[in-house]
């Protein structure tokens, strides 16, 4: 094989080396190439306007192979300024042609060059990739980010939704609406009130067993409220507890506060829901404003009783009950008026509301165990043996059908008497603080849905920004790449030219990358 078919294969990262151990470039080349670069900007400014040379000049660092090109279009632009000895008058093509025979002389622009590949290849290149992936790893992100943004915004509304279908309200002016759906409540408790009648039988079979277990009546009765609530339905406490119907009934007014959140009351301030006192600690004595002596054997000065006129800003006590205007009856309460909790109903007083569920719950588990008998039997009812036959024939009529039968209705009761929505109502018309805490509630969801509205348009701006920095980005990568096939190119040929015309191959270049 010849001398001349045998090509020369150079590593792209030692080409700058190579050159110099070759001698073809000097150590001390890059002092040489201020001067040329001073030159070349201060011929930049005085450039003919021409396609091909605005080209050249974009996009790019300008090195030797784009000056012998400039040259060349100067040798079209500035034709007319060429003399009879072919020399150009034109100052341009003096300062291009300065330019040229400078990077020429030992080889300059050869060194300048390879250092420009080596640094395309090494770094431009992979930097510019690497934020290319990076803006496009961002877009992955911001892209989970904005869904799971999303996903938290139906979590929330979905959650809000629910609430509110439970309350049956749209959410709008939540106290406003949860004010007027408390009127629901007592059309609610007046269906349950109904429906205990069906445990008539199961109440019934219960005190049977209780009674004929002890022998005797049990002394406070068994389920009492839930057997009032069947007898009479669903009347006032007042009634339940003196066992007549008021004339009047007086229910105290609503604790819902539907003032803005904004306009907060202060202590002492009066309005219609009543008075706020404040914060009292029943443990701490009521200041009277004076010092009250209640030694050992001392007795308070109430004043003459007898006395006919009373000192202005006295008090007379000796008031009879005829010209109070109060009458009391010795036996009951009748004409009586049913204020404060006596004036709710049994079911919607939370004291015997507790009571009345609580009685369902020991109905149900009465039921369950006997159920278990019945069934551990095989089916056979227990109540045939004979220490049971002279039992009532409520017991004795049982069997495993009534008494799945009884256990359903109860457990239907109990479902409806505990349904979310008429525990919340029940909570609202009962607590104010309840009714605080379920608003804040609600429009925290309201808030965080817009919260996560707010941070999905913001995560997606990014996103757009990150899309559209990369999209600037991918040309300017394809012309660098495409800039630094053109110089390696060129750098072959040269070197090429120095060893008679071998093949010279750049390894390691941007073929690789």
């Amino acid at each position: 094989m010849e001398e001349q078919d045998i090509p020369i294969d150079i590593n792209t990262g030692k080409l700058l080396e190579w050159l110099i151990n070759r001698r073809h470039c000097n150590k001390d080349w890059h002092v040489k190439i201020l001067t040329i670069r001073e030159k070349i900007n201060n011929a930049i400014q005085d450039m003919p306007v021409h396609e091909s040379i605005a080209k050249l000049l974009s996009g790019s660092y300008i090195n030797y192979f784009h000056c012998l090109k400039i040259v060349e279009i100067l040798k079209e632009t500035e034709a007319d300024t060429k003399n009879v000895f072919g020399r150009y008058g034109s100052q341009r093509m003096k300062d291009w042609l300065d330019i040229v025979h400078l990077y020429e002389r030992d080889n300059v622009y050869l060194a300048e060059v390879a250092q420009m590949l080596i640094r395309n290849v090494n770094y431009e290149i992979p930097s510019t990739k690497k934020q290319i992936q990076k803006l496009e790893q961002s877009q992955t992100d911001l892209e989970k980010k904005e869904a799971d943004y999303k996903k938290s915004e139906n979590s929330a509304r979905s959650e809000f939704n629910s609430v509110c279908k439970q309350l049956g309200i749209p959410g709008e002016h939540i106290k406003q609406e949860l004010a007027d759906k408390v009127k629901e409540l007592p059309e609610i408790y007046n269906k349950i009130a109904k429906k205990t009648k069906s445990l008539d039988s199961a109440v019934e079979f219960y005190c049977s067993f209780v009674n004929y277990t002890l022998g005797r009546q049990h002394d406070g009765g068994c389920v009492p409220m839930v057997k009032y609530v069947i007898d009479k339905g669903n009347t006032t406490t007042y009634e339940w507890i003196y066992g007549e119907a008021p004339l009047s009934i007086s229910e105290p007014v609503s604790s819902i506060d539907l003032e803005n959140d904004s306009e907060k009351k202060k202590v002492g301030d009066v309005d219609n829901a009543g008075i706020n006192f404040g914060d009292i600690d029943i443990n701490d004595g009521i200041d009277f404003g004076g010092d009250l002596n209640l030694e050992a054997g001392g007795e308070i000065d109430w004043g003459d009783r007898n006395a006919e006129e009373a000192v202005p800003g006295d008090i007379d006590y000796n008031i009879s009950l005829e010209e109070s205007g109060i009458v009391v009856e010795a036996a009951g309460h009748e004409g009586g008026i049913a204020t404060g909790t006596e004036a709710y109903t049994v079911l919607d007083n939370p004291r015997t509301r507790n009571d009345f569920i609580n009685q369902l719950f020991e109905l149900e588990a009465f039921l369950k165990l006997r159920l278990y008998e019945f069934k551990g039997d095989d089916g056979v009812n227990f109540l045939s043996f004979s220490q049971l036959q002279d039992s009532s024939s409520a017991l004795q009529r049982s069997t495993l059908e009534s008494t799945q039968n009884m256990l359903d209705n109860v457990q239907v009761l109990i479902s409806e008497v505990l349904d979310t929505k008429v525990q919340h109502l029940h909570n609202i018309k009962h607590s104010a603080r309840y009714v605080d805490v379920l608003t804040s509630t609600l429009k925290q969801k309201l808030s965080l849905v817009e919260k996560m509205i707010g941070l999905q348009k913001c995560t997606r701006e990014k996103r757009e920004k990150a899309a559209e920095e990369a999209n600037a980005v991918r040309p300017l990568l394809q012309l660098l790449i495409q800039r630094t096939k053109e110089l390696q190119t060129e750098i072959e040929k040269d070197i090429s030219k120095k060893y008679k015309n071998r093949v010279v191959h750049l390894t390691g270049g941007v073929n690789v990358l």
